[in-house]
């Protein structure tokens, strides 16, 4: 299937897809501050620099786009053009998650994922049930990785 916009067109649209300071990362943030969290943002010290860090509770949190990083749930559907790159474009961000959670857990840091999912479209759980799990995830021990998804 041919692409619908020319490629110049695609070229602008795809560089103003973000990769951190997103709308959802921005609202969880805002809804973790106002629960009392404080954090910092991207450190460029801890592997995969995550969105959320939060030194006191020895975590870090994720926020994921269900596109981007190859989500199982209906937001995630392989374009039909140039399916090749995407492959190979979804795959290698899957492998460097898969990655870097690994070398977040052996720095001995607990990991959270908050998938697009869980708060957008028609599965989500809401924001404030993500905030409440999320708060629940990182004031208790245990869970060294957690996920966070829309309904099923």
């Amino acid at each position: 299937m041919a692409d619908i916009v020319d490629q110049k067109t695609r070229s602008k649209m795809m560089s103003g897809i973000r990769g951190k300071n997103t709308k959802p990362e921005i609202v969880i943030r805002k809804a973790l501050f106002s629960k009392g969290f404080r954090y910092k943002l991207h450190d460029k010290k801890l592997p995969g620099k995550p969105d959320i860090v939060l030194p006191k509770y020895n975590s870090v949190i994720q926020i994921n786009g269900c596109f981007w990083h190859g989500h199982n749930c209906y937001l995630f559907k392989l374009p039909a053009s140039n399916t090749e790159f995407w492959e190979a474009k979804i795959g290698r961000n899957c492998q460097i998650d898969k990655k870097t959670i690994a070398e977040l857990k052996q720095m001995g840091w607990r990991v959270l994922t908050i998938w697009e999912c869980a708060i957008r479209g028609r599965n989500k759980i809401g924001l404030d049930k993500v905030i409440d799990l999320t708060s629940d995830w990182i004031r208790k021990e245990g869970r060294s990785v957690h996920n966070i998804r829309g309904k099923k």
